[in-house]
């Protein structure tokens, strides 16, 4: 089944087969990210394990309906591209802190929905500043998602944070043979093959890991076959005035987020996200967050490893990611299917992870590379912005003496560099400054705007 040959390659509709392998892969690719979030919360609030595994199907649940929402949309909600949901790892801290200190769950779930409900009415402000993010904004933002990933790709290529055998060299060498095989598919497969490269690479990487003794399937049996969240299972949530501020700034963050990969993914797939469009993605994750907070899950946000796939595959379709946000709901209701995902080892995981996050950050380097860097301050302010962004990655506890709301926005690389970058444009291309001398090249006017911020991205060379 196939779209008309004049439709835009996002709204193609590839052949059944097509869809289920590059929806698997995009499965694959945030299924570990997808289960961290609830297995820290729950974890540091000593839950059992019954409702750790409550926790994390209702998550899969919602993530798969979140990713409709996203991909498909309907109304003024989702902005119809090929966006992967989940949960965000900026409101781990602070879901932790109310969490632990007397809230519980039902005062999480009050909080979040509130959260959602202010990212509904936020997203048409959010929309009207898309004009603040010309290609020197989100090619800076790009940049910093990519690199920041890397980390999480280096932690599962170890052997996954906290594991026994983090860093042993079997390990790295399983993550090297994953990529390995990840790049001979790209280079000397056929064209199909070469799309689903990362689900390749990860299917061989765990038939090795499986005689190896990387991972076993014991828990795949003691799971369940059906698994229903039902609504506010924990208890009704409870609305506290510290919890609810918290989560409006972890909201904010998020809004922040996605909207740098919102961007990334239009620049991507070559449709271009308009004030309009953007609005529609920032309120289907509203809506998706008061879903979190009523299903007994969280926050959610769009996925920045799935947009490296989006990129390194070339496979711009939205139906693909709907079908994986298919795949997603059916691990949420049927928990054994979504056992065997969960045995597949972290440096399997780790070496596809490389070269999709590096894809992140080298289109990234491709948006900049429509900037004007001559006779202005633009490279002063990818420069800064990055060291911003990339000063949390490289120290996690830099911050750790400042409040908790400074370190909720702070914290996460994305929005730090994201907001330095804003805010640096800002200040050398949007307000009046010192004269420039007229034999400049290609420099800015006196008190000019820097190229790309007035014009529509797609005319800036």
């Amino acid at each position: 089944m196939t779209t008309a040959t004049s439709a835009h390659p996002v709204d193609e509709v590839p052949p059944a087969r097509q869809l289920a392998a590059f929806g698997l892969q995009h499965v694959l690719a945030m299924y570990a990210g997808a289960v961290a979030v609830p297995l820290i919360v729950g974890g540091a609030m000593k839950l059992s394990p019954a409702d750790l595994a409550y926790l994390i199907t209702a998550d899969l649940l919602v993530c798969g309906i979140a990713t409709l929402i996203q991909c498909v949309g309907f109304w003024r909600f989702g902005v119809r591209l090929p966006i992967m949901q989940g949960c965000t790892f900026a409101a781990v801290s602070p879901m932790v802190l109310i969490g632990t200190t007397g809230g519980g769950l039902p005062a999480i779930y009050g909080s979040v929905i509130v959260a959602g409900l202010a990212i509904v009415l936020l997203a048409p402000v959010f929309g009207r500043l898309l004009r603040f993010f010309p290609p020197l904004v989100t090619g800076t933002v790009i940049l910093i998602i990519g690199v920041s990933l890397l980390p999480v790709a280096g932690n599962w290529a170890a052997g996954g944070a906290g594991a026994e055998d983090f860093g042993a060299p079997k390990n790295l060498a399983l993550a090297a043979f994953v990529l390995a095989v990840v790049l001979g598919v790209q280079r000397f497969a056929p064209a199909f093959l070469g799309r689903i490269a990362v689900l390749i690479g990860i299917t061989v990487g765990l038939a090795v890991a499986v005689p190896f003794g990387f991972t076993d399937f014991g828990g795949v049996g003691d799971a369940d076959w059906l698994g229903v969240s039902t609504p506010f299972r924990f208890g009704a949530p409870v609305f506290q005035a510290s919890a609810i501020i918290s989560m409006l700034v972890v909201a904010l963050v998020t809004m922040t987020e996605t909207t740098g990969d919102l961007i990334a993914v239009g620049e991507m797939t070559g449709r271009e996200v308009e004030p309009r469009s953007l609005s529609d993605g920032l309120r289907a994750d509203g809506l998706s967050t008061v879903l979190g907070g009523v299903f007994n899950t969280f926050p959610y946000t769009a996925y920045a490893q799935n947009v490296g796939l989006v990129g390194m595959t070339r496979v711009r379709s939205r139906w693909v990611v709907a079908a994986a946000g298919g795949m997603l709901v059916l691990l949420g209701l049927l928990p054994k299917l979504g056992a065997v995902v969960a045995a597949i080892p972290a440096p399997v995981l780790g070496g596809a992870g490389l070269v999709m996050f590096g894809s992140v950050a080298a289109s990234g380097l491709r948006t900049l590379a429509r900037v004007d860097f001559k006779g202005n301050d633009n490279l002063t302010v990818v420069a800064v912005s990055v060291a911003v962004g990339m000063l949390p990655v490289g120290v996690p506890t830099v911050y750790e003496k400042f409040p908790d709301w400074f370190q909720t926005v702070m914290n996460s690389g994305i929005s730090a560099g994201c907001l330095t970058a804003i805010v640096l444009n800002l200040l050398f291309n949007h307000l009046p400054g010192r004269a420039r001398s007229l034999s400049e090249p290609q420099g800015l006017p006196v008190g000019g705007v820097e190229k790309g911020v007035e014009q529509p991205r797609e005319e800036v060379v």
